[in-house]
């Protein structure tokens, strides 16, 4: 019986841009026991063929225009969807993968994955297992490592300055703040993400997707 479902292998294929669309297409349409049974270019999409169509593995981009990855992610569980959802993207953020991996993903790859490794995640992730790139899984074991404190809004407001060059003085008078005052939230910065100086705290602000890049 289980062979029997997993050489029936139900995907939909989820991305905004056509030309992925057809490659991952392509790809899956010689793997025995995968069938690709429609293709969607957003997550509103993809919650309606889900419905109709009852997949077993939902390959799902999350940055697209119209309703995103995770917002579909959520939709699907509240719709009592009992596909599995392996993210596809080619971010690997902390805000990209962890709204993730919350709303119910059961796999997080990002598009330099090689071909034989989607499809051995897409045949673990249709058995209910999770399948994650090794920067994601790393990613998230650092987070289960480390506390978990967020920066605070005016924290973030005096990095943010930082990152765009602004010394101790500038920032204290933009914010309307004292110099000490700054120097204080830097510490606490610096605890908070782990780091020992201004230049790799910002680079972990970077890292962690909670400021975008230039």
């Amino acid at each position: 019986m289980t062979a029997l479902h997993e050489a029936s292998i139900r995907l939909i294929v989820v991305d905004d841009h056509p030309i992925v669309r057809d490659g991952l297409c392509g790809m899956f349409a010689g793997e025995p026991g995968i069938e690709v049974v429609g293709v969607a270019g957003d997550g509103a999409q993809a919650v309606a063929l889900a419905e109709e169509l009852r997949p077993d593995v939902i390959l799902m981009d999350l940055r697209m225009p119209g309703t995103d990855g995770v917002t579909a992610i959520k939709r699907l569980a509240e719709r009592g969807s009992t596909a599995r959802v392996l993210v596809l993207t080619t971010y690997d953020t902390d805000r990209d993968v962890l709204p993730a991996i919350e709303a119910g993903a059961t796999g997080y790859l990002l598009k330099d994955a090689m071909p034989d490794e989607l499809v051995r995640a897409v045949r673990a992730a249709a058995r209910g297992e999770s399948v994650l790139s090794p920067s994601v899984a790393t990613r998230l074991l650092g987070r289960v490592r480390a506390p978990s404190d967020p920066l605070s809004a005016r924290e973030l407001e005096v990095l943010g300055l930082i990152a765009r060059g602004c010394t101790n003085r500038e920032a204290a008078a933009r914010l309307f703040i004292s110099e000490a005052t700054v120097k204080s939230h830097l510490l606490h910065i610096y605890a908070k993400l782990g780091v020992n100086d201004r230049a790799a705290a910002v680079a972990a602000a970077f890292e962690r997707g909670l400021f975008d890049r230039p």
